[in-house]
């Protein structure tokens, strides 16, 4: 266990009552992003208190009442996967510049230009966050947060979500390559099998790869895809 005077807390308000953990900040931080550690590595202690700083423990009632369970460490599973922790400053500078990055980068795959339908380049979405003072929330997910901060963007620079449908048709010859690939950049809408092997797709991607997408696509049939963009 982490020593007590190096822990921070990890707070879950829910149903109106206050649950908290002693945890180590790094490692909490990195098991809410799915990695395997135990929690006897991230807890300080195994009490969860009402107010830590007073030493009010929860009582097993309360535990039952919101969470179904008086087991521990089940319910120190959920403080870390939906509560907030607090976060030391030089890990949260961190964690919001790579946030930051992530937000930027789904920004530029779904938005495009609302006067050139072209996207936005990425430092320049990134100067009009800066211009804007939008703020990145290191407790959420980058996808949480690209709506709200769009939003914002909207006085800075023209700027909307937008989607492209495409129609493929692809030779036998590239046809499973390229279905593994249509897989990861977005919507099937349509995918049909011709009797001489090949692939009628249609797909929705966001406008902002479109270059990147037809880039992949030629380069696995070496340009011998039939392409036509729907919308």
């Amino acid at each position: 266990m982490v020593s007590i005077d190096k822990a921070v807390v990890a707070r879950l308000k829910r149903n109106g009552k206050n649950f908290e953990i002693l945890v180590d900040c790094e490692k909490a931080l990195e098991f809410r992003k799915g990695k395997n550690i135990s929690l006897y590595d991230i807890l300080a202690s195994d009490i969860i208190y009402k107010d830590n700083r007073k030493g009010e423990r929860v009582s097993e009632s309360d535990l039952m009442a919101v969470f179904k369970t008086t087991d521990v460490y089940e319910v120190v599973k959920i403080i870390l996967k939906d509560g907030e922790i607090q976060i030391k400053k030089e890990i949260r500078d961190q964690e919001r510049g790579e946030k930051l990055k992530k937000i930027i980068n789904l920004i530029h795959r779904n938005c495009v230009d609302s006067k050139t339908g072209l996207p936005h380049p990425q430092q320049r979405i990134e100067s009009a966050i800066e211009e804007a003072k939008a703020r990145v929330d290191e407790n959420k997910s980058a996808e949480e947060q690209v709506d709200q901060i769009v939003d914002k963007l909207r006085v800075i620079i023209p700027i909307k979500f937008e989607t492209k449908r495409i129609e493929l048709i692809i030779p036998a010859k590239y046809s499973g390559a390229s279905f593994r690939v249509l897989k990861n950049y977005g919507k099937l809408l349509k995918s049909e099998w011709r009797n001489d092997g090949g692939l009628d797709v249609v797909i929705e991607i966001p406008a902002g790869i479109i270059d990147e997408f037809f880039s992949q696509i030629n380069g696995i049939c070496h340009g011998e895809v039939g392409s036509k963009i729907l919308s």
